[in-house]
């Protein structure tokens, strides 16, 4: 899941669906002392157990909101999104509305990388993004589907 975000070039990233911090985890350990990571779990449970494994991390509940969080820490963008977000669980509305956030929030060229177990985001991220590979993972439980995409350079310049 993680194997295709540019490592030595991130210097912020975000997970929007963290959990049980399972790609947390492999975040933590690819990352410099000065990266800002930012976790989005909606979950307080979840999100609890996050804040307390990772309390240097930055941590909020609604990836609606992801770009608003971001530039009340300082940042104009971040260079790698990580979302595992059922999208498919989700109103219409707020699919757009999150991915629309992605964008915003992702520097133009940046990386974003979707796990979903189905291919019913291809067609969506298609429309929006570079989608630069769609790669199958039978040994993820469940099985998962990665795409890695960038977002294109004109997308909202300048926000």
């Amino acid at each position: 899941m993680v194997s295709s975000v540019p490592w030595n070039e991130v210097t912020s990233i975000a997970e929007l669906g963290s959990g049980t911090g399972a790609i947390t985890r492999l975040i933590q350990h690819r990352i410099s002392d000065r990266t800002k990571v930012f976790l989005f779990e909606r979950d307080p449970s979840m999100r609890k157990r996050l804040n307390s494994t990772y309390p240097h991390f930055q941590m909020s509940s609604n990836a609606s909101y992801l770009y608003k969080k971001i530039t009340q820490e300082g940042l104009p963008s971040v260079d790698c999104i990580i979302c595992g977000l059922p999208f498919f669980n989700f109103s219409n509305e707020m699919r757009q509305r999150i991915l629309d956030q992605i964008q915003y929030a992702l520097k133009p060229g940046g990386t974003l990388i979707v796990y979903q177990f189905s291919l019913q985001m291809k067609h969506t991220l298609n429309r929006q993004f570079i989608v630069e590979n769609t790669t199958f993972v039978p040994s993820n439980f469940p099985p998962a589907f990665v795409y890695v995409c960038r977002k294109k350079n004109d997308q909202f310049p300048n926000r």
